[in-house]
């Protein structure tokens, strides 16, 4: 019998599809190893994820979103992300319907899933709804029931958005929240560090929720860009 291999794991009957892994670009640090073995982890339900730009936060969570996904028929990929680069102007000041206006902000997500899994099975997974995107602005009334979210660019979430996405989640679902210390796009009103800190401890690690810190040792983008940050880690803006 051929061994079940991550590379290929079959999807139950229904969808008459296999998920395929393309072979990484980089191996996995002992952290990134680690981290992965959270977002696995069943009794994970929220996990908090911080880290400097090319850090493979978002790439890390949607790998493990993804080998959830393959193992489970039932379970759907939602993207959440702020358009806080329009915040000035506002959802209604662009052209389009929701669609059109939010589509340019959803590269970082289509990138790494092809980076991960083959174009075709991203487009398959699009096509039946299996892997869908909204903004964090369209969130309220969402009950989410056998989900796997990963929220990025969390550093742009308020902190009554990061309030209405954390009590979405329902049963069988996992949200991951990925941002970043360093970044925000909306002028000091950011949230993300404030929630990091509060549900940062034992009792809620009890209650499945649980946090993580990427630092420059774990960015897999470039060589300069550790050093950009070891930079900006150190400077004190006055």
């Amino acid at each position: 019998m051929a061994r079940k291999t991550l590379s290929n794991i079959e999807l139950k009957p229904h969808f008459h599809h296999s998920i395929k892994f393309k072979e990484r670009k980089f191996k996995f640090t002992p952290r990134q190893r680690g981290f992965l073995s959270t977002v696995l982890d069943p009794s994970v339900k929220i996990f908090f994820v911080s880290g400097p730009a090319g850090s493979s936060k978002t790439y890390m969570s949607l790998y493990g979103c993804l080998r959830l996904l393959a193992e489970d028929n039932e379970k759907e990929l939602l993207y959440v992300r702020s358009i806080a680069e329009s915040a000035d102007k506002g959802l209604g000041s662009l052209p389009g319907d929701i669609t059109d206006k939010f589509d340019p902000f959803l590269m970082p997500l289509y990138d790494k899933l092809d980076e991960i899994i083959f174009e075709g099975d991203t487009a398959y997974l699009k096509q039946v709804g299996r892997v869908s995107a909204v903004p964090i602005n369209f969130l309220r009334g969402a009950n989410w029931e056998n989900k796997l979210i990963v929220a990025d660019e969390a550093q742009n979430f308020t902190f009554n958005e990061l309030t209405t996405l954390i009590t979405r989640i329902g049963e069988g679902s996992k949200l991951i929240i990925c941002g970043d210390f360093m970044q925000s796009d909306i002028n000091g009103k950011t949230g993300f560090g404030e929630m990091f800190d509060l549900f940062a401890g034992e009792d809620s690690e009890k209650n499945g929720i649980h946090s993580f810190k990427f630092n420059r040792s774990d960015i897999v983008r470039s060589k300069i860009l550790k050093f950009i940050i070891s930079k900006l880690e150190t400077y004190k803006r006055v």
